[in-house]
C-alpha cells in the first residue's frame, strides 16, 4: 500500500485527499525521480506532469452552514426543560406551571421553556446540544423527541437526561384527574415525599 499512486488510492480511501505544500513538492519530487529512474531503465515512457493542487483548491467542498441553536425561555439554571405544544401559554395556565414547578422545590429562573413551534424542524441532535438534565414534555411535540420509548406519567432516563411526558398544559389545566397524575409523576421525578 505503500506504493500505490494518488490515482491507485482514490479506489481505496473514500474521503477526499488534501495535501499541503511541502508534502505536494516532497511528492513532485519523488514522482519525478521515480520516472526518470524507470525511463533510464525503458519501462515506463515519460507522462506529462500533473499541476500541483493549489491552496485554495484543498478546502472542502461542502460549506459548513452555522446551526442556529433552539432558544430556550427562561433561565434555564438547573437544566430542567419543559416543552409545551401551546405556542403561547394563557395565564391560567402558566400560573398552574409555576405552581408546579415551586412545590417541586424549584423556581421559574431554573427552568427553560421551548414551544412545539420553537422545536419543529430541529434535529434530535440540535435538541441535545441543550444539554438538559431533566426534559418535561407536555402534550404533542413535533419533533424526534416523540421516538423515545417513553410512556406519558412514566420516568424514562437516557443517558443523563430524566424524562417525563404527559399531556398539554392546558388539558391538564382543565381536568383533576390529570392534575392528580401530573402531580405523582412530579413527585416521583423529584423525590419529594408528600
Amino acid at each position: 500500500m505503500e506504493n500505490l499512486s494518488l490515482g491507485e488510492l482514490k479506489y481505496i480511501l473514500q474521503e477526499p485527499i488534501y495535501l499541503f505544500e511541502e508534502d505536494q513538492s516532497e511528492l513532485k519530487n519523488k514522482v519525478s525521480e521515480n520516472k526518470s529512474e524507470l525511463v533510464k531503465k525503458n519501462e515506463v515512457p515519460p507522462t506529462p506532469h500533473e499541476e500541483p493542487i493549489k491552496s485554495d483548491e484543498l478546502k472542502p467542498e461542502t460549506e459548513e452552514i452555522e446551526i442556529e441553536p433552539i432558544k430556550v425561555r427562561g433561565k434555564f439554571e438547573k437544566g430542567i426543560l419543559i416543552l409545551h405544544e401551546e405556542a403561547a401559554l394563557s395565564d391560567p395556565v402558566m400560573d398552574m406551571l409555576v405552581k408546579m414547578i415551586q412545590a417541586v422545590g424549584h423556581s421559574m429562573s431554573e427552568v427553560g421553556l421551548v414551544s412545539s413551534e420553537e422545536l419543529h424542524g430541529k434535529s434530535l441532535e440540535e435538541f441535545q446540544a441543550i444539554n438538559a438534565h431533566i426534559v418535561l414534555k407536555f402534550g404533542k411535540i413535533k419533533h424526534p423527541i416523540n421516538a423515545l420509548p417513553i410512556h406519558e406519567y412514566q420516568i424514562h432516563t437516557e443517558e443523563e437526561t430524566e424524562y417525563l411526558f404527559a399531556d398539554s398544559l392546558t388539558a391538564i389545566s382543565e381536568d383533576k384527574n390529570l392534575k392528580v397524575k401530573t402531580w405523582n409523576a412530579l413527585k416521583l421525578l423529584f423525590n419529594i415525599s408528600k
